[in-house]
């Protein structure tokens, strides 16, 4: 099973927003087809996006430049896979690319009857997995105490 997974394509005319750049929410579609592909290639089936995070656009991202999206699995639960999606862009004429967004995404692997079924346990084996393992980890918590703090609002 693979744990990463990287796009890249050109933006188009059709991405783009009154202000001349492309779409916040076609970037966010972009990170969500990548991530679902990453999460299905970990899984091996079919997933369901349960949470998206923390996104955070840095830069906007100019009609006809090269996007690169990339995904990796950060941590996996019993059933849940966390995903980190890093989406960059550079001009056609230039080599290097900028990051422009960032977000976790979390899926559930499913069976055909849409239940939660177990995942494979990811165990991160270089540096930057171990640190992106804990930053998944501390995130669960913040969800965890957003959760508490909101409930108290929900009827």
């Amino acid at each position: 099973m693979k744990s990463s997974i990287t796009f890249q394509f050109l933006s188009e005319p059709t991405d783009v927003n009154f202000g001349g750049k492309v779409h916040g929410g076609q970037v966010m579609k972009w990170i969500d087809q990548t991530a679902y592909a990453c999460a299905t290639n970990w899984a091996q089936n079919y997933c369901v996006t349960v949470y998206v995070g923390g996104i955070r656009f840095y830069r906007p991202i100019s009609i006809g430049a090269i996007v690169k999206a990339e995904a990796q699995v950060i941590y996996t639960g019993t059933t849940s896979i966390h995903i980190s999606v890093d989406v960059y862009s550079r001009k056609i004429k230039s080599s290097r690319f900028e990051k422009t967004t960032h977000c976790v995404i979390v899926f559930v692997s499913t069976d055909e009857n849409g239940k939660p079924i177990p995942t494979e346990k990811f165990v991160p084996t270089t540096e930057h997995q171990i640190e992106m393992e804990k930053y998944a980890l501390r995130l669960i918590e913040l969800r965890k105490s957003i959760d508490a703090e909101m409930s108290k609002f929900i009827e």
